[in-house]
């Protein structure tokens, strides 16, 4: 299983890195199935219930030989998105999926207002002071509940928009966006990626739930291709 082609061959790249399963294929795919050269990765602490995920980042990166992980603080996101998202407010649950009705799996609590755009418009601030023209994200099919700022579309109208740069233009692609969870693990796998080093549970306590959107997710694409988490 690849990952949708990039076009022309790609010296520097700016990938977002979470520190779960998708973002840590990306930065393998990049360096290892792209080839590319000089990558930096960024990752956010954005007031996220937990820090488990950043420390999986930072090993990620070590394990890909990026040239430069770039943690940044914005945990001020937690406030601005206040009563909104289960994942930046403590005072908001986070729900099994199974208690997550069908309707509502459009856009699950679990979302974060506008996180995305957030996050990759200062990733492509970040790539064009360096001079990188490429930033990729982990965006993927959710096989079970869906955001509307992972989709393809979104991407493309997000480039529209970074499009209208005079200067140094920067282009955002996500190359998993249209593979399921399980076809991007198929390719992690086939890279050698250690998802041991990766945190994909909302919850963030000492051992996955099992039970949050983002776990069982994870476990069924695990038992699809039947590997080991």
């Amino acid at each position: 299983m690849r990952g949708a082609k990039v076009r022309g061959a790609i010296e520097k790249a700016v990938v977002l890195l979470s520190g779960g399963m998708d973002s840590a294929t990306l930065v393998h795919y990049v360096k290892k199935s792209l080839g590319v050269p000089v990558v930096y990765t960024v990752s956010f602490a954005y007031g996220q219930k937990h820090a488990r995920e950043l420390a999986m980042a930072r090993w990620q990166a070590e394990s890909a030989g990026v040239t430069e992980h770039i943690e940044a603080d914005l945990s001020c996101f937690a406030r601005l998105t206040a009563g909104k998202s289960a994942l930046t407010d403590a005072a908001i649950r986070v729900p099994d999926l199974a208690e997550i009705g069908a309707a509502d799996r459009r856009q699950p609590v679990t979302y974060v207002p506008n996180r995305n755009m957030v996050l990759l418009a200062l990733a492509a601030a970040c790539a064009e002071a360096r001079g990188v023209p490429d930033v990729f994200f982990g965006a993927q099919k959710q096989d079970e509940y869906g955001y509307w700022d992972c989709t393809t579309e979104f991407v493309e109208r997000l480039n529209a928009a970074l499009g209208l740069n005079r200067g140094r233009r920067v282009r955002v692609h996500a190359p998993f966006a249209a593979l399921r969870k399980a076809d991007v693990l198929r390719l992690g796998l086939s890279l050698g990626v250690d998802y041991g080093h990766t945190w994909s549970c909302y919850r963030g306590g000492r051992d996955p739930c099992g039970a949050c959107p983002s776990c069982v997710e994870r476990e069924t694409a695990f038992r699809e291709v039947k590997g080991t988490p």
